[in-house]
């Protein structure tokens, strides 16, 4: 005979819906639960920075390009040449090519630049600056590539500022030794003089 009290009770199986990585939905957990995705502001602007060069910028990069491979070559040093190259040919194109334009939006999720989804909890401060005479805005991030930057275009700065600071420390990081290195050249050898 068998007791009702003894008897082994199974849990009910699972009936949750299971999504897949792509249909994954959209949604924060508050306090009164979870919130879908709300657009805050948006724009579009270049992916990066771009000034359109002169000649005297391309010959000068030829020249200190040639005088290095010189020097690395009379010393022995074949590879890092084609570093070298590599490097001077990046910047040609990158000089030269124009850069597409991208939508950025602020959300209540994060930043999305180009359907690329940065979430608040993943970056630390932001800070402005001015660079190729356009107004850019950089923030940290915890994970690749560790900087995000967004060209405002037409946007207001100030809006910006005022969504970001909300949420994110307006802070400008101190100086890398790379970042001082990198500005005193500039400072010292001037690519891109009038002609």
């Amino acid at each position: 005979m068998t007791d009702a009290h003894s008897q082994t009770v199974f849990p009910e199986e699972n009936t949750q819906q299971q999504f897949t990585s792509a249909q994954q939905p959209q949604y924060t957990t508050s306090p009164t639960g979870p919130q879908p995705e709300q657009l805050v502001l948006e724009w579009k602007a270049p992916s990066r920075p771009f000034k359109k060069r002169h000649r005297r910028y391309y010959m000068t990069i030829a020249t200190i390009v040639l005088l290095i491979s010189l020097i690395l070559f009379f010393s022995g040093q074949f590879l890092p040449i084609a570093v070298v190259i590599a490097v001077a040919f990046m910047a040609y194109v990158l000089s030269f090519v124009p850069p597409e334009l991208v939508l950025n939006q602020l959300t209540t999720y994060g930043i999305r630049n180009d359907n690329t989804l940065y979430n608040w909890e993943n970056m630390g401060r932001f800070w402005s600056e001015t660079k190729l005479e356009q107004r850019i805005i950089h923030v940290e991030l915890t994970r690749f590539p560790n900087q995000l930057t967004l060209l405002l275009g037409d946007q207001d700065e100030q809006e910006v500022v005022e969504i970001m600071s909300s949420v994110l420390l307006y802070e400008r990081p101190p100086l890398t030794t790379f970042d001082k290195v990198s500005q005193w050249l500039q400072e010292k050898i001037p690519l891109d003089t009038e002609a």
